[in-house]
């Protein structure tokens, strides 16, 4: 994912180095092989826009404390790095990325919509922006991935990835598929599409991304990462027949594409890193033993 969303140099995680650091999830972690698919994680990163625009406090953060309507794709990019970062570099710099974005919530404050008042630092905060995510990989993967998601595979994959999500300052993060669900039911009831989601949304309908063909790309991996959305949200965000049938349609074209872009992006960081602790990169073509 972070091949789609290139930066500068400067500064620059090393994932290469050093030698037989496993960062913090390693290479036997079911973490390690979902994030290395690029169609399910851009789609789900997608996802989880939309599902993030439901929220007031979360979006009111990012509405007075991001360049949202000029530069949409740097907030992606900026999420694919603190992704990427966090399960695939080195140990120590893994650390230093999440005790960067600790100390940027620290001072993103003020109130939603309603006037509520809202902190980037909340733990329930968190936890919701965390859930939005993982449990959109997680169906970018089980839709658009190379293998199998059962189950236990996913209840590891939540297990293991919530860690950093409490490292941020998140509490009672569910660490199961059974967790996730009750979670979204109760946090269900204080979701809201109002004006601010509808002009997020309008921003991103109009988003280029920096993949080949970027139209086209636009179209599939947006219509792709809103075929990932539940139902409940569907109905929340108003989506008509119309944007479902095209959700419908962008799937089975990414589902065809994937293939092709596993072929092309070999050498991402998700490689580097497995190099970096002496294991074959095709490692990550099956699910460990142990999930």
């Amino acid at each position: 994912m972070l091949t789609a969303f290139p930066r500068p140099q400067t500064g620059a995680i090393d994932y290469d180095h050093p030698p037989g650091d496993p960062g913090l999830f390693g290479p036997s972690s079911v973490t390690w092989r979902m994030h290395a698919d690029f169609c399910g994680m851009l789609a789900g990163g997608l996802c989880a826009l939309y599902l993030q625009t439901l929220h007031p406090r979360a979006l009111a953060g990012v509405w007075d404390h991001s360049n949202f309507r000029g530069d949409l794709v740097g907030r992606l990019r900026r999420t694919t790095a603190f992704v990427g970062a966090t399960t695939y570099a080195p140990t120590a710099a893994a650390h230093d990325m999440i005790e960067r974005v600790r100390a940027i919530h620290r001072h993103v404050r003020g109130v939603d919509e309603a006037g509520v008042p809202y902190a980037a630092d909340d733990p329930d905060l968190l936890t919701w922006v965390h859930v939005s995510e993982m449990s959109s990989f997680l169906a970018g993967f089980r839709t658009y991935g190379p293998l199998e998601v059962t189950d236990r595979i996913a209840d590891t994959y939540l297990d293991e990835t919530r860690r950093i999500a409490e490292a941020l300052g998140a509490r009672d993060v569910p660490g199961s598929v059974a967790a996730l669900d009750a979670y979204i039911e109760g946090i269900r009831p204080s979701l809201v599409f109002g004006e601010r989601s509808r002009t997020v949304l309008d921003v991103l309908a109009r988003l280029d991304l920096p993949v080949p063909l970027a139209g086209l790309s636009r179209d599939v991996f947006l219509h792709a990462g809103a075929a990932l959305l539940p139902d409940w949200a569907n109905q929340l965000l108003g989506r008509t027949d119309g944007d479902l049938r095209k959700a419908r349609l962008a799937a089975i074209a990414l589902r065809g594409m994937a293939p092709l872009f596993r072929a092309a992006l070999t050498e991402g960081v998700a490689s580097r890193s497995c190099r970096r602790v002496g294991v074959d990169p095709g490692l990550l073509s099956h699910w460990p033993p142990h999930a």
